[in-house]
């Protein structure tokens, strides 16, 4: 027996050797997978498929970058700010004014202070501050909101401080009008179950939201949102334009005419503490699979390279600079957010 014994241990450390090494091969593996989280907003906005597109690029190298990418449906843009500065996120979209405002410590951030750790990537559409208002409501401009039902957009979003900028603009407060703060998403039948009389939504063109809201019983019309309140706005802060909203993408509007109004850009941010080959491989791809990414979505296709390069207030990531020197894009940079 003991003979016996002598001839099975070196056979069983042998298996154990084995599986051991099995075992660390396994967690190596594991370990080279590199694994990020892309914060959107809602699903039927532009943000959503846009976390969506991105991820899919990055995810069909997963054999070169082994970087697997998902999506999180969130609040938007505060939220996803305040979840990649505090590493819940890797990435998110966020709106060009409020990431000026977070790396700028105002508003939301006022207290906490100036945000330094913010780093943007790229920047993507346009968004404008679209308000929709049911025809029966007789509201025409803005001032006709008073003592109206409104939703200013839930608590989080990038689209609440634009329609309380738009408001104020025009010498209204939230007191002056019946505010509502809920998610875009349940807007477009708040107002076909006539509990709402028009909703604002900071978005890009054309959007399943806002072809809900004008495709129901109740008749509606994009408001122009225009004149010398807004002109003093955009001089006030410059991180908003103007902008217009094709009327055709809406033809059960009853709008017959383009619609004026202003808006803000999408971004992508991150934070300096992701390192610089996730964010180099993530903006490679992007850029080096353009025409691919700008089919991914009805509103990416005004993008031009050199658009995605403005709108950033926040400084760039060291990850992404690297690229846009390697193709030469570095020269569209405003070189104030250059680090």
């Amino acid at each position: 027996m003991k003979s016996f014994a002598k001839l099975l241990l070196p056979v069983l450390c042998a298996v154990l050797l084995v599986f051991a090494g099995c075992d660390s091969q396994k967690d190596k593996k594991t370990s080279e997978r590199i694994f990020v989280t892309i914060g959107t907003g809602g699903v039927t906005g532009v943000y959503y498929p846009t976390g969506g597109a991105i991820s899919r690029i990055i995810n069909k190298k997963f054999d070169t970058y082994k970087i697997k990418a998902t999506v999180e449906s969130t609040g938007g843009s505060v939220y996803n700010i305040n979840a990649v500065l505090n590493g819940d996120l890797q990435f998110g979209v966020a709106q060009s004014d409020r990431q000026y405002q977070a790396f700028h410590g105002e508003k939301e951030w006022k207290d906490k202070g100036p945000q330094k750790d913010l780093r943007s990537v790229f920047s993507i559409h346009p968004e404008s501050i679209t308000l929709i208002a049911s025809v029966k409501s007789n509201i025409k401009k803005i001032r006709d909101m008073r003592n109206k039902r409104v939703n200013l957009g839930n608590p989080g979003s990038g689209q609440l401080g634009n329609s309380k900028d738009a408001i104020n603009a025009f010498g209204l407060t939230d007191d002056d009008i019946n505010a509502e703060y809920v998610k875009a998403v349940e807007a477009p039948g708040l107002i076909q179950d006539e509990r709402l009389d028009a909703f604002f939504y900071t978005v890009g063109h054309p959007n399943g939201n806002i072809k809900e809201a004008t495709s129901g019983r109740i008749k509606v019309t994009i408001v122009p949102i225009e004149g010398p309140e807004i002109d003093a706005l955009i001089k006030k802060f410059p991180y908003y334009a103007k902008s217009v909203i094709p009327a055709r993408l809406y033809p059960n509007a009853v709008n017959s005419e383009d619609i004026p109004s202003f808006g803000v850009k999408a971004t992508f941010v991150t934070s300096a503490k992701v390192s610089d080959d996730i964010v180099y491989a993530i903006t490679k791809e992007i850029f080096d699979n353009f025409a691919d990414f700008k089919k991914l979505h009805p509103a990416y296709q005004v993008l031009t390279k050199e658009s995605m390069l403005q709108g950033l207030s926040a400084p760039l990531h060291s990850g992404a600079v690297k690229y846009y020197k390697e193709a030469g894009l570095i020269k569209y940079i405003n070189p104030d957010i250059l680090p």
